[in-house]
């Protein structure tokens, strides 16, 4: 690591901790040569993922997009940004770990529906409506009988 002091290549670590919720390493190192103190952090560097586009265009995959989107669905609802930022992780996560790099914009919307669909039936909604470009009444009819059904296919026989 370079001293951002003297340029010299050699410094010895001071301190390490977790830093980022455990997404990255804060590292305190000194200069062997200036004895300048500085701070580094290390993540691990990931491979961006492409978003194929409706009208064939691409564009990297938009943390702050997916949050946004999601955000404007759960509003007046009980779902915290927390717990949106953690969905929007473990959205990200599910991609990298799918090991692709190019997703159709479709299959974003179709794997937050699902989220939503375990957290809160009002969001759901609300992001399918924009998502799937609903036109009238008749849209979230069959939206809410398709997600009635899938609710009822899940509950315990009694």
């Amino acid at each position: 690591m370079q001293c951002p002091s003297c340029q010299n290549t050699d410094s010895r670590v001071l301190e390490s901790r977790a830093a980022d919720a455990g997404r990255s390493v804060r590292r305190r190192r000194e200069c062997l040569n200036c004895d300048f103190r500085f701070t580094t952090y290390e993540r691990v560097e990931t491979v961006p993922i492409s978003v194929l586009k409706n009208n064939g265009s691409r564009e990297i995959l938009s943390r702050s997009k997916l949050i946004s989107g999601i955000t404007r669905a759960c509003e007046k609802t009980p779902i915290s940004a927390e717990k949106i930022e953690t969905l929007v992780d473990e959205l990200e996560l599910q991609l990298q770990q799918q090991n692709i790099r190019e997703i159709q914009s479709s299959d974003i919307g179709e794997l937050v529906l699902d989220e939503l669909k375990k957290i809160n039936e009002v969001a759901y909604i609300r992001f399918a409506s924009v998502y799937r470009k609903f036109h009238g009444i008749h849209d979230f009819v069959e939206t809410l009988e398709n997600f009635k059904s899938s609710k009822e296919e899940l509950a315990p026989v009694r």
